[in-house]
């Protein structure tokens, strides 16, 4: 637990970003407003965040409160504004809480995320450097595997130590962090897409780079991209929404080998049945006597408990998943805060005889079927015996970690890839309000369930039990090296 004496800057005059003079877009907010919506934000997290002092103690809080409100003491554009919320949203270390692009009003996504200022590329991080993935300009020069060094004369390494202060996280996973600011064509707002043109602000039209490529160092203008140009340049599952195309994809990779590939677990805005094509998929596996399941949760932060009905499939008896606290901080939302909260279901606003307690702080969430020792997934159907591999990164932080988690914990299969993000600790999510702040108009996301270890866990996420780290020549020669070694490693047993 930090305390705050070394957090009370909330890195809003940090010296090594004393160089970054943001953007000035949108209209100008003044000062009173944006402190009217601090308050709220402070008396909405203070009532309702189950993980405000996971990582924090109070009077670390206290000081991030105190460092929003410096900030915003002083009138300013609407993008500076919602760069403060950002950062303090970050210091809560919370994998599920920041001002969402995706909950944010037409209005302010035109206003802040607007303008051909997006990098012609895709690219990976690879021990703090950037290497591009996939190119989208004319020129040869900037091709798969090639280092950029720098980005409209700023250094990466300003870059990312400035990004790093609006990155969501749980706790001390750094990895996740750096995996959010990766730009990799799987959602429709990246946030180094929607951060680095308010933090270091450049003509639009244009992006200048130094890189590090097969002819040496040299640099080079090319054309910027628009918003319009990377939603063309979507992967399929990102282009989804409301749709009820398919999420997943299976298919052989030989006769004894399948791959089940699952860039996402958001499900509850598809009309596709999901449920029916795991069902058929494990159904086929079984049948064929297929040896060996790749399940692929690589760019897949979570979504629903997908992940319930693939456990089903691979136990033979009742699982009982190791013990986590469901705790929340209320049972019953204040009214006055009400009229500020969004949300899905109206039964987050009252948990009534669910919220049992309080003690030391929190009420303790209770499901139909919780007896207390944790909970519990019962066999579906017919077993699938085969071998499982379930490859991972640090995109892995929500549903797909806590997966993963029990995948390792019960040995039911091998993980393999990079360390995931969420934490051992537990993570904050479940259900969730949608703060909209009435002056500014910024929307923050509010996690509303916190799941705590009921023993001592180290503050990381997973280390897989095959670990195989991502090099800049794999980019450069197109080879899944996660996926090779995996089925190196099935032709080899």
């Amino acid at each position: 637990m930090k305390i705050a004496l070394v957090l009370i800057s909330l890195c809003f005059g940090c010296a090594s970003l004393a160089t970054a003079k943001p953007a000035a877009l949108g209209p100008v907010l003044s000062a009173s407003d944006l402190l009217a919506d601090a308050g709220l934000v402070r008396r909405a997290y203070e009532e309702l965040h189950p993980g405000l002092y996971r990582y924090n103690d109070k009077a670390a809080m206290d000081a991030h409160f105190a460092a929003l409100e410096q900030a915003l003491a002083q009138d300013q554009p609407l993008s500076q504004a919602f760069l403060a919320f950002s950062r303090f949203a970050a210091t809560i270390e919370c994998g599920h809480t920041q001002a969402n692009p995706f909950n944010q009003s037409k209005a302010l996504v035109a206003a802040l995320f607007s303008g051909a200022n997006r990098v012609p590329f895709y690219f990976r991080w690879i021990d703090r450097r950037i290497y591009i993935s996939r190119s989208f300009s004319s020129t040869p020069r900037l091709g798969p595997g090639v280092e950029v060094r720098a980005i409209n004369q700023v250094p990466v390494a300003q870059i990312l130590a400035t990004l790093l202060t609006i990155a969501r996280a749980d706790g001390s996973n750094d990895a996740k962090r750096i995996n959010q600011l990766e730009v990799t064509g799987d959602s429709a707002f990246e946030t180094f897409d929607l951060y680095l043109p308010l933090f270091f602000p450049a003509p639009e039209g244009t992006v200048s780079l130094r890189i590090n490529g097969a002819a040496g160092e040299e640099s080079l203008t090319v054309p910027a991209l628009t918003p319009e140009d990377r939603a063309a340049a979507l992967e399929s599952f990102a282009k989804q929404g409301a749709g009820d195309g398919p999420l997943f994809n299976f298919k052989e990779l030989n006769p004894l080998t399948g791959y089940l590939r699952m860039p996402t677990w958001v499900t509850y805005n598809s009309k596709w049945d999901w449920q029916a094509f795991i069902d058929a998929t494990f159904d086929r596996l079984v049948q064929r006597g297929t040896a060996n399941l790749i399940v692929d949760l690589r760019g897949n932060e979570g979504g629903t408990d997908v992940g319930n009905a693939i456990l089903a499939r691979l136990i033979g008896d009742d699982l009982r998943l190791t013990a986590l606290q469901r705790r929340v901080r209320y049972r019953k939302v204040p009214a006055d805060l009400l009229p500020f909260l969004e949300t899905w279901d109206p039964s987050f606003k009252d948990w009534g005889l669910s919220a049992l307690g309080p003690e030391n702080g929190f009420y303790r969430l209770k499901r139909v079927d919780d007896d207390g020792a944790g909970a519990v997934i019962k066999p579906s159907r017919t077993r699938y015996r085969g071998r499982v591999y379930v490859l991972v990164d640090a995109a892995n932080s929500s549903a797909t970690f806590q997966f993963a988690q029990v995948i390792q914990v019960q040995k039911l299969g091998i993980l393999a890839g990079q360390p995931t993000g969420g934490n051992q600790r537990g993570i904050n999510g479940g259900a969730f309000f949608f703060l909209r702040l009435p002056k500014s108009g910024i929307e923050l996301d509010l996690p509303l369930i916190g799941t705590f270890a009921l023993t001592g866990q180290p503050d990381a996420g997973l280390t897989p039990d095959l670990l195989i780290k991502l090099e800049p020549a794999d980019l450069a020669a197109g080879t899944d090296a996660v996926l090779s070694e995996v089925e190196r490693r099935i032709g080899a047993n």
